[in-house]
């Protein structure tokens, strides 16, 4: 029986995510703000009572070490910016999507996300994924719908696997 391209697209999808639950339903309160270097990137409580990543437009070198917490808002963001491009909707700015505040609102966001993405790909043929794609490439006629949903599985298998060994890192110095 032949398998459509949205079809694969999924099961990777759903690969990706079952390994990122993996970690998911492991992480501890203390695993999100845990610094593993003393140059690090995180989420710090920001002057409006919200929680702000850091951030700096040029990569810097050397490229700071993230934390789990900032690693979760940067999946967020992502993810927050695909859905909304996915669902013809104007996407939200970087600054604008903050950090829920701690571990179990942070998973549970993501977990939302993931719910709105499966919506995404439910609704899609094989002939949307030839549609050009929306994000992150900025419509380049060369990128796809289905490239677009290639690099969320692609980014969040990379963004896990980050979280993954952090948390990992973190239990075994204790």
């Amino acid at each position: 029986m032949p398998v459509s391209r949205r079809d694969v697209l999924q099961w990777q999808f759903d690969l990706t995510w079952s390994l990122f639950e993996y970690h998911l339903e492991r992480l501890e309160p203390a695993d999100f703000l845990w610094e593993p270097a003393a140059h690090c990137w995180t989420v710090r409580p920001g002057d409006d009572g919200g929680w702000a990543p850091d951030w700096a437009d040029a990569e810097p070198d050397p490229i700071p070490v993230p934390t789990i917490g900032w690693l979760t808002w940067h999946i967020g963001w992502w993810w927050t910016v695909a859905v909304d491009h996915a669902q013809g909707r104007t996407p939200r700015e970087r600054a604008e999507i903050g950090w829920p505040g701690d571990g179990d609102k942070a998973v549970a966001w993501l977990r939302d996300l993931r719910t709105e993405w499966l919506e995404v790909l439910a609704r899609l043929d094989d002939a949307d994924l030839d549609g050009i794609a929306p994000f992150p490439w900025q419509g380049d006629p060369a990128h796809t719908v289905a490239h677009m949903i290639a690099w969320v599985n692609a980014e969040l298998m990379k963004n896990a696997a980050e979280i993954g060994q952090l948390r990992l890192l973190r239990n075994a110095r204790e």
